[in-house]
């Protein structure tokens, strides 16, 4: 079969019935193509379907690219690239979204995993330009003119001193440490993932100039964990460019702790889940006066085993809504984003049964909300109740509010009292 280019967005259905390049299309008979369409598959990222007529393809959030023998999907967001590229930049912290404009772009690229490289080449570009992080670094070598403290125990354990050099210790004041290494492991990461010849020379040129001072190491999820506990003031600069490493490394598809064994997946593959989470709670977080949001809020004690019935021992589940929101300590909203636009695709039932979960952790009436992504300018709030099934009474509410992310870019580039008061009152309508 000679390739095949599909392009798709994100929830989207495709099948022999309603495109013809599909039609008598079917995988690759190589057996590792056929493994990696069905580990696609198993983890929900987009399932490929093999019918009579040819192939049946559905996407979910996750956009990017893959390579599946001979067919090359392209899986793109629905919003459009320049108030996408303004939403990234916000939730993640990036580089000042007033001050950098889509225009840099020549043209908006046909690939999420473009938007994120690009994004990182001008952070770690910044942060040589402001000069890397030097750590005081502990360097054990024999001098001919000592630096720091000599080392009088290894000079007794070799007998006493051998030759003009004596063993010392001294702490110079280098650019080898592991948040750096780190940077330079994502550079060459990104390297290996664009397909625009010009930004993989400037992201190798970038590589090459840190690795005359920094030990190039093999970039994985523990590594990222043990960088992120070192983080401090001194190297909060670090942050943006760190998060878009662990975005690219995770939608890679690359084996991501250092001890786990399985097969790469061929392409890339960015799950949209996190960009909304994390768009959602720096909004919150940031316009929502008076209310303290809690990130991951763990809903200790609403389930438990029952006593004597848990003979394995096994630790019950702990659920953890996205965002718990709070005042003078009393919690009066419970709340997930979800990455599905539900006012155009509908509302899945594994959605509504966690949030009716949420809802009945609460008193009597209690509710929780789902906050969703949608551009459609007709879509309004809802809300399903939930009953007691003999009685009918009343027992808590899910909502379903959506957020238009179109006008949600405009609110985070104006500036002025009036945009704050409308950002307050898009918050307070999202989370109360």
């Amino acid at each position: 079969m000679p390739p095949l280019a599909i392009t798709l967005h994100e929830w989207e259905e495709r099948s022999p019935d309603g495109d013809p390049l599909l039609v008598g299309v079917s995988l690759d008979r190589d057996p590792a193509v056929r493994a990696a369409a069905s580990e696609l598959t198993r983890q929900g990222k987009v399932e490929i379907v093999e019918l009579r007529t040819g192939l049946l393809i559905r996407t979910t959030s996750y956009v990017g690219r893959v390579q599946l023998g001979d067919l090359h999907l392209t899986i793109r967001p629905k919003i459009p690239f320049d108030p996408l590229l303004t939403l990234l930049r916000y939730a993640f912290h990036l580089r000042d979204v007033m001050l950098f404009s889509p225009a840099e772009y020549d043209t908006p690229p046909d690939a999420f995993q473009e938007l994120l490289i690009h994004e990182l080449a001008a952070e770690a570009g910044d942060l040589m330009a402001h000069g890397l992080l030097r750590r005081y670094t502990p360097v054990r070598e024999s001098l001919a003119a000592p630096r720091g403290r000599i080392d009088v125990q290894r000079i007794i354990r070799q007998g006493g001193v051998q030759d003009a050099a004596l063993p010392s210790t001294h702490y110079p004041r280098l650019e080898d440490s592991l948040i750096n290494q780190v940077l330079l492991a994502g550079l060459y990461l990104a390297s290996g993932l664009t397909g625009d010849g010009a930004q993989r020379s400037r992201l190798r040129r970038l590589a090459s100039a840190i690795e005359e001072h920094v030990s190039r190491v093999a970039l994985h999820a523990d590594l990222l964990r043990r960088v992120d506990r070192q983080m401090n003031r001194l190297t909060a600069a670090y942050r943006p460019a760190l998060a878009l490493i662990a975005l690219l490394l995770e939608g890679s598809g690359s084996v991501l702790d250092e001890d786990q064994t399985g097969p790469d997946l061929p392409g890339f593959l960015f799950d949209m889940n996190r960009f909304f989470e994390a768009l959602v709670s720096r909004f919150l977080h940031e316009n929502l006066p008076g209310y303290t949001v809690t990130d991951q809020y763990r809903l200790r004690g609403l389930l438990s085993y029952a006593p004597g019935r848990n003979p394995q021992r096994r630790q019950a589940p702990t659920p953890r809504p996205d965002y718990v929101i709070s005042r003078d300590g009393t919690v009066v909203a419970v709340l997930d984003a979800k990455y599905r636009d539900i006012w155009t695709n509908g509302l899945p039932r594994e959605m509504l049964y966690q949030l009716a979960l949420y809802a009945l952790s609460q008193s009597a009436g209690g509710s929780a909300a789902i906050v969703y992504p949608t551009i459609d300018t007709d879509a309004q709030p809802e809300a399903i109740d939930i009953r007691e099934v003999i009685h009918g009474e009343h027992r808590g509410q899910v909502a379903l509010r959506p957020l238009n992310l179109l006008r949600l870019e405009v609110l985070i580039r104006a500036s002025g009292a009036q945009a704050e008061r409308e950002r307050h009152g898009l918050a307070a309508s999202l989370a109360l």
